[in-house]
């Protein structure tokens, strides 16, 4: 068909053709006229109006606030109630009291009074009257304090409270995941269990606000939670935290305000690469892959906020952003605080490196033991250096702690580095944080930047330094008042107080020294810090020899063996001289005569002489590094699961301790220069029959050399356990079969040497109801075989539920470890003493006359003995002596575990005595050994 000429008259059917045209067209045009503000004259002209999308308020809102930083609101300074105020909670004047607040660098100190209310610190110093006058008499708790000491609640900055509860039960454990090496969305919260018993506890020691981790088994392990500690009338983990960063039904904050501090967890080195079998070159990557995806991510959004907020809608669509990145996106606009476990300087530069490379900050480096040798490294990190969380003395329980100083918090502190102190808990009880201040004061800590360790320092770092951390007007209600002075060994508060509200009921309180109320003066240890960077964290630790003969001048006090206990001597003055030759004492309180011009002299400063002391309860000496298979003399067989091999003797071998001894390790060598010159160790074992012990001498550097081992055998080990794969009825059969003169082999000797009362028998147990069936079993042995047993019960942490039982049974009892903390079933039933009692375990059982002895669980802490036996002296509600207290860790372990009494080590201490937190140790004095050594 032929297209109609122009201006040809049109026919019908062209006619119809145009009208479809023109409707076509209208319909067009009309459409147009719609679209094209929208997507050509946006082209053309950027100030026509342009139709914005249903979501557009909320993204500009979301595009405006995208690079505000965290903070308080605005006005949170002029809050009259705490948004954690509990109501009709009674406002609590606390009257004369010596007020440590954490301010002006740590320096400020405050006679008067407090006022807490609402939730708040409303007073300070002196509190005006007329404010007082407002409360009715029944509305006000008024507490004379006489003076002691107060001071912002305790803060631990590294905690699985709650997520690593105690007791250790099945789905008891959220503290690690393992999907994968990168896991920023995970959440703490989400496993935070409110039934663990160790926040008690840890109250009790002032604990009030914890930063709740995940676990290091990833290299981001997820979103920690800041928590306080008291309970809740809701009882939920929800209730527990301390300003949430967001939403906990999503991650949406109030667009009107600043948003919250976010808290998140890494992890570099061994902990990773063991877990995922990997390496640190695997972890490395994987923290590099998880930021560029969460770098795209941020760089997405704001290049859609740009467009946004520039009216450029077109072709826009949802806001970029993906909730399992969400967090680490908040990473890189720094709004978390990443708290990153890492130890060595390999991983330390690895992740400063890392934060160069995506720019983010790392507000501290967690354990971290490697940390004082590299400072200039730490101060090249984006955005400043990183805080550094440490322990004060455990170390070495793998290679990367295998450095680790007690000097580090001083020499970071030096360097200008922020220290906190830590407990990582449950590795250590976070009951006993402020023991680890106490200890790197010790060391050399100034008491000032100790006690802001716990305290201001942490909630500076985890940005909560706005409300806790300090005691000062407006800020939360967290307070303590103490029995001492924070800082004395073995402080314990009379009361802590929680959003204003007391978290102790009728505590109890041991009276204190008036030596304790103030700050403990420290011995120099320069030399040794100076040594600990000079050998890289290894400095040589054997001490010297010195001349045969040593007087030591300016002692002030002598404790000696007698009759198998410790007797102070009466000395005749104040300052006396003591005399040493060839490893023995030759007197005390006399007259130093022209025998002895050739001696060397050594000025104790009003010093003391005690016998030395023994660990007991840990692998020392068989062990350098308890992680490493090549560093250890590992575990022995268990009876009751497998056949023995044949070439032992089959189920009738026994091994001995003795033969598996390695000698200068370094906490056996650490642990010697603290007044430790004795260890006893059994085989390692993880079953019902360890084998036979051993005694060593710590300072020895073989076996071979004269002295070295105390005594081949000296008890015979077996552990009876409600955690065992076999029942408990089975593993008492055992014993009892074994005891009425059954078994084989070497296995049989032992224990007919028990039953015949020549080889003490020690049972490693924690419940009382076994204990029951072992004192019972005791009895029905002696009975039947006509003979009287040794039997000494170890770890024992329910002991004092039969304390007269034991007794009357005439069993022993070494407790440990020494501060008893619920960690499993079996060993819930604590008694955990002031404030929570009036008996600690080793006052209830000596109360009843029971021999008690004091134990330790790792190596590590061996070099702690002489603190740990103070501290129980000092919690007991009866005073003993410095005597009975030395006693408990040596010449009462002694009997406990088949020592010889004779020819025992003593040991030299400078500034005070072995029980003091000011003196330090300065020599051996071993008869065994026939030397003197000294520790300079």
């Amino acid at each position: 068909m032929g297209v109609p000429e122009l201006g040809a008259p049109a026919t019908s059917s062209s006619r119809l053709t145009r009208a479809r045209r023109l409707t076509a067209f209208c319909f067009a045009a009309i459409c147009l006229s719609f679209f094209v503000p929208v997507f050509l004259l946006d082209a053309f002209d950027e100030d026509v109006p342009q139709r914005l999308p249903i979501h557009a308020e909320e993204t500009l809102s979301k595009c405006r606030n995208l690079h505000t930083k965290p903070g308080p609101p605005p006005d949170f300074n002029l809050r009259t109630e705490s948004d954690r105020y509990v109501p009709e909670t009674q406002a609590t004047l606390i009257r004369n009291a010596t007020i440590w607040t954490g301010r002006v660098d740590g320096l400020e100190i405050i006679k008067g009074d407090l006022l807490l209310d609402k939730g708040l610190v409303k007073g300070l110093g002196v509190v005006d009257p007329k404010v007082l006058s407002q409360y009715e008499a029944d509305a006000l708790n008024t507490i004379d304090a006489h003076g002691a000491w107060v001071s912002p609640g305790i803060i631990d900055m590294h905690s699985h409270l709650g997520v690593d509860s105690a007791p250790e039960l099945q789905g008891g454990d959220d503290t690690n995941s393992l999907k994968g090496l990168v896991l920023p969305w995970l959440r703490s919260l989400d496993g935070l269990n409110t039934h663990d018993d160790a926040y008690k506890l840890s109250i009790s020691g002032g604990l009030t606000t914890a930063v709740v981790l995940p676990g290091s088994a990833d290299a981001i392990g997820g979103q920690a939670f800041v928590i306080k500690l008291r309970p809740t009338e809701e009882r939920s983990p929800s209730s527990m935290l301390l300003e949430p960063p967001f939403t906990l039904n999503g991650t949406n904050v109030d667009p009107s305000l600043p948003p919250r501090w976010r808290q998140m967890k890494h992890a570099c080195g061994e902990n990773p690469s063991r877990v995922y079998s990997g390496t640190r070159m695997d972890t490395i990557w994987a923290f590099r892959q998880g930021y560029e995806t969460a770098r795209k991510i941020k760089e997405s959004q704001d290049q859609y906020c740009e467009k946004a907020l520039a009216g450029q809608w077109h072709g826009l669509g949802e806001f970029p952003e993906d909730l399992q990145w969400e967090a680490l996106v908040d990473v890189l606009r720094g709004r978390v605080k990443v708290h990153n476990h890492c130890y060595e300087a390999v991983d330390l530069d690895g992740m400063v490196r890392i934060t160069n490379e995506f720019k983010f900050h790392i507000a501290a480096f967690h354990h971290a033991h490697e940390t004082y040798l590299v400072p200039d490294l730490l101060k090249k990190m984006y955005g400043g250096p990183p805080a550094v969380a440490l322990f004060a003395t455990n170390a070495r329980y793998k290679r990367e702690a295998y450095r680790g100083s007690e000097f580090a918090p001083r020499i970071l502190a030096e360097n200008g580095i922020k220290v906190v102190m830590k407990s990582d808990h449950p590795v250590l009880n976070s009951r006993h944080l402020l023991y680890e201040a106490q200890q790197a004061h010790y060391y050399g800590l100034p008491a000032e930047i100790a006690l802001r360790a716990v305290t201001t320092t942490p909630a500076i770092i985890m940005g909560q330094d706005h409300r806790i951390g300090l005691v000062r007007e407006g800020y939360d209600a967290d307070i303590v008042l103490w029995d001492s002075h924070p800082l004395a060994l073995g402080a314990a508060p009379q009361q802590v107080w929680i959003d204003g509200v007391p978290q102790l009921d009728s505590p109890h309180v041991a009276k204190k020294p008036e030596a304790f109320q103030h700050v403990p003066r420290t011995p120099d240890f320069d030399k040794e810090k100076d040594a600990a960077i000079e050998y890289e964290g290894l400095p040589p630790l054997e001490p010297r020899k010195t001349k045969n003969t040593v007087v030591f001048t300016n002692v002030t006090s002598v404790f000696l063996r007698e009759d198998n206990k410790v007797a102070q001597a009466v000395l005749p003055s104040a300052q006396v001289n003591v005399i040493v030759k060839d490893g023995k004492l030759v007197c005390y309180a006399c007259e130093v005569e022209d025998g002895f011009e050739g001696a060397e002299y050594v000025n104790l400063q009003g010093g003391s002489v005690a016998p030395a002391l023994i660990s007991y309860g840990s692998p020392l000496g068989l062990e350098h590094i308890a992680a490493e298979d090549s560093a250890q003399d590992g575990a022995v067989g268990d009876p009751l699961t497998a056949k023995q091999p044949s070439i032992l003797g089959g189920d009738g071998a026994l091994i001995r301790a003795v033969d598996g001894l390695q000698y200068t390790t370094r906490d056996a060598l650490i642990a010697n220069r603290a007044g430790v010159t004795t260890g006893v160790v059994a085989p390692t074992s993880y079953g019902f029959l360890s084998g036979l012990s051993t005694a060593f001498s710590t300072g020895a550097a073989h076996k071979l050399e004269s002295g070295a081992v105390v005594k081949p055998i000296t008890a015979l080990h077996v552990a009876i356990s409600l955690g065992s794969s076999t029942s408990v009825s089975t593993q008492i059969a055992a014993l009892r079969k074994l005891l009425l003169g059954g078994g084989e082999g070497e296995v049989a000797l032992a224990f007919r040497d028990v039953v015949d009362g020549v080889l003490p028998l020690v049972v490693d147990v924690h419940s009382a109801d076994v204990i029951a069936s072992l004192i019972l079993l005791k009895a029905e042995v002696e009975r039947e075989k006509n003979t009287r047993i040794q039997l000494t019960l170890s770890g024992a942490t329910e002991a004092h539920l039969l304390a007269k039982e034991i007794s009357d049974a005439n069993i022993g009892v070494i407790i440990n470890p020494s501060r008893p903390f619920p960690g499993s079933w079996e060993s819930r039933r604590i008694l955990p003493g002031p404030p929570l009692t009036e008996y600690n375990a080793p006052g209830k059982l000596l109360e009843h006359n029971v021999t008690v002895g004091i134990g330790i669980q790792e190596p590590w802490s061996a070099r702690n003995t002489r603190f740990d036996v103070a501290w129980a002296a000092l919690e007991m509600p009866e005073e003993i002596s410095k005597a009975d207290a030395i006693a408990l860790a040596s010449t009462n372990l002694e009997k406990l575990l088949g020592l010889p009494a004779e020819d025992g080590d003593l040991v030299v201490t400078a500034g005070g005595d072995l029980l003091s937190m000011e003196s330090k140790v300065a020599g051996i004095v071993s008869p065994r050994r026939g030397v003197v050594e000294l520790l300079d």
